[in-house]
């Protein structure tokens, strides 16, 4: 019955999903022309704001936990896991007063996705060619430098790809090492996100209806004498305590 609810639905998520992204690709444009980064940052806050109310049209519960009273005036690296394409409206949305960058595959920067495509290229991503190990870690050493400079922070998904079953796999260093060379005194802030591979359980059609979702942002890690792959296993193992039970 869900799925057949599914097949009736997920038209009506696309259809809304992809009228958002193609209205605001020329306000992101506009935006940026005439306010520069504030104004485009402004712009694409409020586009996932409505990316994240297209789940509505699948009845899908969308939960964010941010009990953290995080500071504004030093760099976060959110650590999450990664379990679909949907996990990331919701991380721009109520994490923006953080200015969070993603580190992303370059084809998506280069695939010409209405809003998605030119946030990429015009809004701080790190955008990595992964068959480039020197493009690579130079694309992250600028969102690093960024981050030290403009206050900015970044999201990275340490697993490297999504799950299809919920279950994690390992956390790696790189991106992270990289970015904390950069910014020792960055925050490290792990992030569990819950249920959003249901929502492809049958795949990208149909999606998964009444389905609840959550990211609940836990507690800044004491990074205090650390080093690199112990802050990463900390935040691994933080969320896979939520996220696997």
């Amino acid at each position: 019955m869900r799925k057949l609810a599914g097949f009736i639905l997920t038209p009506i998520f696309y259809s809304c999903f992809l009228l958002c992204l193609c209205i605001f690709h020329p306000i992101q444009w506009l935006s940026l022309k005439l306010g520069g980064y504030a104004a485009h940052k402004k712009s694409v806050d409020i586009l996932n704001a409505f990316l994240v109310a297209c789940n509505y049209t699948l009845f899908n519960r969308t939960t964010f936990i941010n009990n953290q009273n995080l500071p504004l005036g030093r760099p976060i690296i959110f650590v999450a896991n990664h379990q679909g394409s949907f996990d990331i409206p919701p991380l721009i949305f109520f994490l923006r007063k953080f200015h969070g960058k993603f580190i992303s595959k370059i084809e998506l920067a280069k695939a010409g996705i209405p809003s998605i495509s030119f946030n990429l290229v015009h809004g701080g991503a790190a955008n990595i060619d992964r068959k480039d190990p020197k493009q690579s870690i130079a694309e992250i050493l600028q969102l690093a430098n960024n981050m030290k400079t403009k206050n900015w922070s970044a999201f990275i998904f340490p697993e490297g790809t999504r799950t299809r079953n919920g279950k994690m796999k390992p956390f790696s260093v790189g991106g992270i090492a990289t970015l904390l060379k950069k910014n020792p005194e960055a925050l490290i802030v792990p992030i569990a996100i819950r249920g959003s591979y249901l929502m492809v359980k049958y795949g990208n059609f149909p999606l998964r209806p009444f389905t609840n979702m959550s990211w609940e942002v836990l507690a800044p890690i004491d990074t205090t004498g650390l080093s690199v792959e112990e802050i990463v296993k900390q935040a691994e193992d933080l969320i896979r305590a939520k996220v696997e039970v």
